[in-house]
């Protein structure tokens, strides 16, 4: 009976984190519902910081649009990067943005905005988000030689999640 006691205990304790992580990710959505920033901020920086993708995205919007906190793109950058980093359809899609047309203080670079379109489209389910991420990447391309297409799908076939 003790032993049984022990492996529940150690079930639970191991399914919690992942339920307050689920939880306060949730609150921050709720509250940046409300319009409710702040609350919205103390409640994805943990998370964002502890490697939760979609929390790391949100402060990427928040800081590249000023909202809820001091505009900053350099720090904008820094949370999409994480997001995208880890698989993030959503955060890659904004990299390809922000590499086609310099967006957010980046250097524009084709062949990093083709890579990072191609991973979207890669990790994006069917759908409109998708779609508008294949429209991207087509229109990206028409403004590339073949040797930087060719690079950029070289890198994206070599991009491994971290």
């Amino acid at each position: 009976m003790r032993a049984l006691r022990g492996v529940i205990v150690l079930v639970l304790a191991l399914a919690l984190p992942a339920t307050v992580l689920a939880a306060d990710y949730q609150a921050g959505v709720e509250a940046a519902k409300r319009g409710d920033l702040a609350t919205a901020l103390k409640e994805w920086r943990p998370l964002a910081e502890e490697g939760h993708a979609e929390a790391q995205r949100h402060l990427g919007i928040m800081y590249y649009s000023g909202s809820g906190v001091t505009q900053d793109y350099a720090e904008a950058e820094k949370w999409y990067r994480l997001s995208a980093e880890q698989g993030n359809a959503e955060a890659q899609l904004k990299f390809c943005w922000m590499y086609n047309w310099g967006f957010g203080g980046v250097t524009p670079d084709e062949v990093q905005a083709l890579m990072w379109c191609n991973l979207a489209v890669a990790h994006f389910p069917p759908g409109e988000r998708r779609d508008m991420a294949v429209s991207n990447r087509e229109s990206v391309k028409n403004f590339m030689s073949p040797a930087q297409v060719a690079e950029a799908e070289r890198l994206a076939r070599e991009w491994k999640p971290k």
